[in-house]
């Protein structure tokens, strides 16, 4: 049986997506190339369906939430802060997972930071 590789992209639709992708840049350190090609740590990627009805990714027009792997979650969820966006007060931990942090970009997406268990 063929099988995929792993997540070739992740898109989002903007409003302005110029900004959004600089917003990602300049506040996640996302470094995507002119085409939006990004070269990623290895590491795991999680792959999970929820409820239809979850509050888990905020609002409930939002039907997928991107997860990015962080070093040091306190960290990036400070430089957040400093940069003024809309970071969630609440960290979550989850014993052998790791910690978890949330931020909403310029758009309304959640976006999920997770910082694995060592």
């Amino acid at each position: 049986m063929e099988r995929v590789l792993g997540i070739g992209g992740h898109f989002l639709r903007a409003a302005d997506p110029a900004e959004l992708s600089a917003w990602y840049r300049e506040c996640l350190g996302l470094d995507a190339d002119e085409y939006g090609t990004w070269i990623q740590e290895a590491g795991k990627t999680v792959f999970a369906t929820f409820e239809a009805d979850t509050d888990y990714f905020g609002s409930p027009t939002q039907q997928v939430m991107l997860n990015f792997r962080v070093r040091d979650l306190d960290a990036m969820l400070a430089q957040l802060r400093a940069k003024g966006a809309d970071v969630a007060d609440r960290v979550e931990d989850m014993l052998g997972v790791g910690r978890f942090g949330w931020v909403t970009d310029p758009e309304g997406n959640r976006v999920e930071l997770w910082q694995p268990a060592s």
